[in-house]
């Protein structure tokens, strides 16, 4: 799809007559009424336009283009027509744009009516050539305002951020994506949805947007290396954002993902018991785990509540950036930023063993040293809870020795059969009805199963899970079935959402569901 078709997409269904681009305007649409509308709010800069012409220009009319300055041309977009006027003018390329009611050109019996041109520029004589020491004419002064330079200032940016935050929370939307040139879009309930009323954001507005939103030291960093990651506290809607920034081949754009203050309930949940004491383990590692954007936050959030509700101890987590807010209750909580008060999660978990904590949460285990020191601070006496992107329990075992060399890998197993008290797996599914629930894979380590992690032999777990559900283990397949059988969920939600989709088929005939995956669209 061609960029231009964006900015088409929106005549038809606003009744619009005609679309017009130049430099340092925005685009502008020819409502019945004779009245000019603007589909962003920031100006388009030459360059910009002369691309999006560029990109629709014919190649055989292209030769033409080049010598008088003028175009003439249709446009498939989706299932329209356009007649596509381009000239040169004293500020670079223009556009205009008119919807067809029938066909393209090439099958037109009438000749095209007369349109009122877009204004030319005369021929003018080329200019001398410059002296080696001139600057070059091309080269912005730094008094130069720009030619999609903003229309809006911090606290418009800010006002119209707040007013986009406000609109995702009312929707019930987990997260909000702005892009350049797209209409702002959320997730509701797991699917992508546009918000209308807010129209097609430019990269300047959006831009003027991301600067009034982010710590200083946030934007210097979107500056020098194209993203940055920080937290937003949005105080008229009662929660923070996680805010991560973003440079992509249209321009500046940024996700933000809605953080409640609240700290969620157990129940509401859904958290089993053997999971809630989880809190109550004097040391040890505990591993969340699943695909991104499937609750790990939110269930960690639930279980350091619950100890900060019944231990008199020191919590101290490490984040990036810091996501829920965990005020004291009966423990002392230190909650430290990767990038404003540590350097790395290696590093704050290094230091961490000279701060006295009982209890250490690791925000993302990303690398071989942060495994490998978070082992150490289990197995010398603190409960450790952290999280890695596995889809599987019994995977996450083997994820976290496959990261070590060989070489050091039984030292790891022996390590990992001390340390490891649990292995949560979770993911996220729509609910009948709407919202979202989580579905959990639960690994408690017994003996039996320390053993087998000892001596490598993984592929025994899932054996030891089915004959132990006295001991809270929970395989993802009944976990799904127990959410079908309530009718939390469909069965073609939780098929699309199971690892193993074979043993997942007899998991619903052995609990009576008979139901068949090619019968479903």
């Amino acid at each position: 799809m061609a960029q231009l078709d964006k900015l088409l997409a929106h005549i038809t269904p606003r009744g619009g007559l005609r679309l017009r681009l130049e430099a340092g305007a925005p685009p502008l649409l020819m409502m019945p009424a004779g009245v000019e509308t603007p589909l962003m709010a920031s100006a388009l800069s030459g360059v910009m336009v002369e691309a999006l012409a560029r990109e629709v220009l014919p190649a055989g009319s292209a030769p033409g283009f080049e010598a008088t300055g003028e175009a003439a041309f249709d446009h498939q977009a989706g299932n329209e027509t356009f007649l596509v006027t381009l000239a040169r003018t004293p500020r670079g390329v223009a556009i205009q744009v008119e919807p067809q009611s029938g066909a393209s050109s090439a099958t037109l019996t009438q000749p095209l009516p007369r349109r009122t041109p877009v204004p030319v520029a005369p021929p003018q004589a080329p200019p001398p050539a410059p002296r080696a020491d001139a600057p070059r004419a091309d080269a912005p002064r730094a008094d130069a305002p720009r030619a999609d330079a903003p229309r809006i200032d911090a606290a418009g940016g800010r006002a119209l951020a707040e007013a986009l935050f406000k609109d995702l929370l009312a929707r019930k939307g987990s997260d909000l994506h702005l892009t350049s040139f797209e209409t702002p879009t959320a997730r509701i309930h797991g699917d992508m949805e546009e918000l209308e009323g807010f129209g097609i954001l430019g990269p300047a507005q959006l831009g003027a947007m991301m600067e009034a939103l982010a710590p200083e030291a946030a934007w210097e960093h979107f500056k020098a290396h194209n993203d940055a990651d920080f937290a937003y506290p949005f105080e008229a809607g009662g929660c923070r954002l996680r805010v991560n920034y973003f440079q992509d081949r249209q321009g500046p754009g940024m996700v933000c993902r809605v953080i409640p203050n609240e700290i969620p309930d157990p129940d509401r949940l859904g958290l089993p018991d053997p999971v809630r004491r989880l809190a109550d383990l004097a040391k040890g590692l505990v591993l969340v785990t699943g695909p991104t954007g499937s609750g790990k936050s939110t269930t960690l959030a639930a279980i350091l509540d619950i100890a900060n509700q019944k231990r008199n101890d020191h919590i101290l987590t490490i984040e990036d950036p810091i996501e829920f807010v965990h005020p004291r209750k009966r423990c002392l909580v230190n909650q430290r930023e990767v990038g404003n008060h540590t350097d790395s999660f290696k590093s704050g978990l290094r230091a961490a063993l000279r701060e006295d904590p009982d209890i250490v949460l690791v925000g993302e285990m990303r690398d071989l040293e942060t495994i490998s020191i978070a082992l150490e601070t289990a197995i010398t006496g603190h409960l450790v809870f952290g999280t890695l992107h596995t889809s599987s329990a019994i995977g996450t075992v083997d994820r976290i020795v496959d990261q070590f060399p060989s070489d050091r890998q039984q030292q790891i197993r022996v390590m990992l059969a001390d340390a490891l008290k649990c292995v949560v797996s979770q993911t996220l599914l729509k609910k009948v009805g709407g919202g979202r629930v989580a579905a959990l894979e639960t690994l408690f380590i017994t003996p039996a199963i320390a053993n087998l992690i000892r001596e490598g032999k993984n592929f025994q777990i899932q054996s030891a899970m089915q004959t132990g559900r006295a001991y809270g283990q929970k395989l993802m397949n009944d976990a799904l079935l127990e959410l079908i059988q309530n009718r939390v969920v469909e069965p073609q939600e939780a098929y699309m959402k199971c690892p193993d989709k074979e043993s997942f088929m007899n998991t619903l005939k052995r609990g009576g569901i008979n139901w068949d995956p090619r019968g479903q669209e």
